[in-house]
């Protein structure tokens, strides 16, 4: 196989960052990886139209314009793999995540959409949909979280966020994060496959949450179990997390 071109766009930290250090021990460079990406919790109410509008100019925009950059060579090529960092916050809402999981939900469907008209060119698309993972990104993000004004909102949201959902999230990323080089090794086999997949979640752990949605269409099944964890069983989703954490342990021996 000759030398191919790679573009991997953020990478000056986290996900990107593990991701191009990867790559750059192939010895063929072969992959188109779209990584850029910001993020935004909290309540609706707190957050600017102005702030929306520039996460989705780029988490999507900037997808959006990229591809529409390379995508007419590789048709020309007859030859391509388009790889986007997606999230399993593009397949399943998550509470206060409402802004950056619709810029997900948008990249999702983009790229589902494009994937039927690219295979007509050859042209192969992956979605690499991580859950939690650990980078300074992320700290960053829950830091300022908690510094967060919440005085555009009402008392009780502002509760739930502070004494609910971000001493869970804190769990959450405990019991299940990734490390970026674990996402970038997964990544790099994904893209390397004979037949890649249009959709890949890196972590196993995670994936029972994702897989309450494809369960009930309707959709009361993942709405009802995300309810009842967040504010009525508090004991069974530490319970569950404790579980999980056993699970992460054993396979981080494996």
């Amino acid at each position: 196989m000759g030398t191919r071109r790679v573009l991997v766009t953020g990478c000056s930290s986290g996900i990107g960052l593990a991701v191009a250090a990867r790559l750059a021990k192939d010895e063929f460079k072969r992959f188109k990886v779209n990584n850029a990406g910001t993020g935004m919790i909290g309540p609706l109410e707190c957050q600017s139209i102005a702030a929306m509008k520039e996460l989705f100019d780029t988490n999507f925009f900037g997808l959006a314009r990229l591809v529409k950059e390379v995508l007419p060579d590789m048709k020309r090529r007859k030859s391509g793999h388009i790889v986007v960092m997606s999230s399993v916050m593009g397949i399943q809402g998550l509470l206060f995540n409402d802004v950056y999981s619709a810029s997900k939900f948008a990249v999702e469907g983009f790229c589902e959409s494009l994937a039927v008209q690219a295979l007509k060119f050859n042209i192969k698309t992956t979605l690499v949909e991580p859950g939690p993972v650990v980078t300074e990104f992320e700290r960053k993000l829950y830091e300022d979280a908690e510094k967060m004004d919440l005085s555009g909102t009402d008392e009780e949201t502002a509760k739930i966020f502070r004494e609910v959902y971000l001493p869970y999230s804190r769990k959450v990323f405990a019991s299940l994060g990734q490390r970026p080089e674990e996402v970038a090794e997964q990544t790099v086999e994904v893209i390397t496959a004979k037949q890649p997949p249009l959709r890949h979640q890196t972590n196993r752990l995670y994936m029972p949450m994702t897989a309450l949605k494809h369960a009930d269409p309707t959709g009361r099944l993942p709405l009802d179990t995300f309810y009842k964890m967040i504010f009525k069983h508090d004991s069974v989703f530490n319970a569950t997390l404790g579980v999980l954490r056993m699970l992460q342990k054993r396979v981080g021996k494996k």
